[in-house]
């Protein structure tokens, strides 16, 4: 979606795919959240200390990307619209310098108690399109017979 732009609950179809958000997380980016969250997981920011964990090096925080999905969402839904839940499952590893990429597919819409609601798949990818990073999201939108 077009920033600036207001989505509405009778533009979304089922079925389709919601605007990719492609992040470059760098290791700068990860010591930044790390003070932010309070997650001083040295394998988030210690090459070292990574390797000797196993891993082939630095990875990146699974909330910090769960938070690039969220980012998505909202970029997605407009100033309008929210985020009502948000479920994710962590499933592989991410790195910075490499490209995460995130995206959604719209699964079903529907109206409770007057509330104009999406349920969203949505998930992310290293650059081997691996999913990283699965989960659900529903979000509330406004309808144009509200405007």
């Amino acid at each position: 979606m077009a920033v600036g732009k207001q989505l509405y609950y009778e533009d979304v179809v089922e079925g389709s795919n919601i605007t990719q958000l492609i992040k470059q997380p760098t290791t700068t980016q990860l010591v930044m959240w790390a003070g932010a969250s309070g997650d001083y997981n040295a394998i988030h920011y210690d090459k070292d200390y990574a390797l000797k964990q196993g891993l082939p090096g630095v990875i990146v925080h699974g909330q910090l990307a769960g938070a690039f999905l969220g980012q998505m969402l909202t970029d997605w839904v407009g100033d309008k619209g929210n985020i009502s839940k948000l479920s994710l499952s962590y499933k592989g590893k991410n790195f910075p310098g490499e490209a995460l990429t995130c995206q959604g597919k719209v699964i079903k819409k529907y109206i409770e108690e007057n509330q104009h609601l999406v349920t969203l798949r949505i998930w992310a990818e290293n650059p081997g399109e691996e999913k990283t990073l699965t989960g659900t999201a529903v979000v509330r939108l406004p309808s144009k017979s509200d405007t």
